[in-house]
């Protein structure tokens, strides 16, 4: 092999002739590939291969693929396009994303918008962002204190914009490659869960709801869509736009196709949220049960935009506040601090609450929806009780009488006594 070689990061640079191009080297799968970096420069070529090295390591077949072609000159030189027109050209294309909320839709432009003013260009040709490019963009949104999952989106976001430039770019996508992403357990250490209410402090929250002296706009509603968060389990938006339809107060049934998954789920009305409901009636206007709530819910701005959701849930933290909890906390190298109680929190309590009680695990994940990621935290222990259980069996362990018989003893004992106070009885007529 003849010409200077030298081994990078992943893969070789080298030389077949010295007189010849250089060349790139490395493995995919176990296999060895090599591909000409066409340029007889020593410095092009390393610049070239070091550009190349987050595509190697990236899995996606689609991804090498690209890469080989473009290796090989088979991808043809392109036309222009400015940074500033991107947006013109994704937002027509066919292949360009379609999310269900405006406000998504907007968080692609807005990504986009980003990643031009890092650039500093409005003016530069597409043809221009290369991988060092991204990368830099890349330590930029690292060094925002940005959470991963957020870091993430924006990628993928970029990734699926500059997906639709293809007529307009020589090389391959530069957002495609894997190691752009951020991984979740660079946050373990900080991470923090969305802790649930426990008995007492719902107590807590249904008494500030009826107390006089704390003041939040259509409190009544607030109040109401408390109830059926914490007696249904039922996401935000689900309870505040649940309608007049979905609710049998005489069957004592509620019926909710969930906003967020498209699934439909029965709940049974408990009696304390019936007694709510059967005094919502009173102010029936429209077909939700909590109108005015709702109307300033589904509030938008001139984009298109929902600015409302975010007032009530102030609206939500604010009843939260009153039992003395602090619903969001700071957590170092994020910039916005990170939610720990929220209205969400009923759905974590009605799942844990249920665990508690001995609820068979697949009644409640009827109730919150088939893909409640909730109900799987809470179910842990019960799993581990059973696992235990299962190595006394086996083990002898649970050998020694049953409930059943624990049970026939107690009330012999009892029948045997020649005097019953009244706290015995309540226990015989338990037992019985």
């Amino acid at each position: 092999m003849a010409g200077k070689m030298t081994r990078l990061e992943i893969g070789t640079v080298y030389k077949k002739d010295s007189s010849g191009s250089y060349y790139f080297r490395y493995q995919v799968n176990g296999q060895r590939k090599a591909v000409s970096l066409k340029t007889k420069n020593y410095e092009k070529a390393i610049e070239k291969a070091q550009e190349i090295i987050p595509v190697v390591k990236a899995t996606n077949v689609e991804v090498i693929s690209a890469h080989v072609k473009e290796a090989r000159g088979l991808i043809t030189r392109k036309k222009s396009l400015a940074l500033n027109q991107i947006w013109d050209i994704y937002s027509k294309h066919s292949d360009r994303a379609m999310p269900a909320t405006v406000s998504e839709q907007n968080a692609y432009k807005s990504t986009l918008e980003e990643f031009i003013r890092f650039i500093g260009s409005e003016n530069a040709d597409v043809k221009s962002i290369n991988i060092e490019a991204v990368n830099g963009y890349v330590q930029y949104l690292k060094g925002s204190e940005v959470s991963v999952s957020t870091h993430n989106r924006k990628i993928k976001r970029l990734r699926r914009i500059f997906s639709t430039l293809d007529e307009f770019r020589d090389r391959i996508n530069p957002f495609l490659s894997a190691s752009l992403m951020r991984k979740e357990r660079e946050e373990q250490e900080e991470e923090v869960r969305r802790l649930s209410f426990t008995k007492e402090q719902e107590q807590q929250l249904l008494r500030v709801l009826d107390a006089d002296k704390y003041k939040v706009m259509h409190k009544s509603e607030i109040r109401v869509v408390y109830y059926l968060g914490m007696f249904t389990g039922q996401r935000f938006k689900d309870c505040i736009l649940l309608r007049w339809d979905k609710v049998d107060l005489r069957l004592r049934k509620i019926w909710v196709k969930q906003f967020k998954t498209g699934k439909e789920v029965t709940i049974p009305i408990a009696q304390e949220l019936l007694n709510v409901l059967q005094q919502a009636q009173t102010w029936k206007v429209n077909e939700y049960v909590c109108p005015n709530v709702a109307e300033r819910y589904r509030k938008v701005d001139k984009n298109g935009k929902n600015t409302g959701n975010n007032l009530v849930n102030i609206d939500a933290l604010r009843v939260i506040k009153w039992i003395g909890l602090e619903p969001s906390i700071k957590v170092p190298g994020r910039k916005k601090s990170v939610t720990v109680y929220g209205f969400h929190s009923l759905r974590h309590s009605f799942a844990s609450h249920c665990a508690e009680a001995g609820v068979p695990k697949a009644a409640v994940l009827s109730i919150l929806g088939s893909n409640s990621e909730i109900v799987d935290k809470f179910y842990t222990h019960i799993g581990a009780e059973s696992q235990e259980k299962a190595i006394l069996a086996i083990s002898g362990g649970m050998s020694g009488p049953s409930d059943r018989e624990r049970i026939a003893m107690a009330l012999k004992i009892i029948d045997n006594l020649k005097e019953k106070s009244s706290v015995i009885e309540e226990i015989e007529k338990a037992l019985r």
